[in-house]
């Protein structure tokens, strides 16, 4: 699910602020679909405090993107619901992913640093492989 919007990054585009007939109408449905929608789980309202419904921009582009699944591509809402729940789980491992190459790269850095510093003597820590996080001592064999 692309973002359409360009200010995804702004907290606004997550604040819960749209009373259900002005994001039914951004959506470009009917109130009473938004409604269904909201029964179904696709999308989660919030609550004002006198108790209706508040939807955000997020709610927004996500209620585009089911018109779209159902009525261009054909896929009950069975199926769109599947759809966004696969698409969520992956925008959350690839966030995932995303901060584990951050700090992998991090602790590379420090190993150089390290290494440049003195800290160590140079490749008395080898990574076992890319994929592991464990560090082995490298000791030359002793001349016979």
């Amino acid at each position: 699910m692309s973002s359409e919007y360009a200010g995804s990054d702004d907290p606004a585009y997550e604040a819960k602020v749209l009373m259900i007939s002005v994001a039914a109408r951004m959506a470009g449905m009917h109130p009473q679909t938004l409604r269904q929608y909201d029964r179904l789980g696709l999308v989660q309202a919030g609550r004002a405090s006198g108790g209706g419904r508040r939807y955000s921009v997020r709610d927004v582009v996500l209620l585009r993107e089911v018109q779209r699944l159902s009525q261009d591509e054909g896929v009950n809402l069975a199926g769109v619901k599947r759809i966004i729940g696969l698409e969520r789980l992956l925008e959350q491992a690839q966030q995932r992913v995303a901060r584990l190459e951050a700090e992998l790269d991090a602790a590379y850095r420090r190993i150089a640093e390290l290494e440049s510093l003195g800290g160590f003597p140079r490749g008395d820590l080898v990574p076992t492989n890319r994929t592991s996080t464990a560090l082995v001592v490298w000791r030359p064999r002793r001349e016979r």
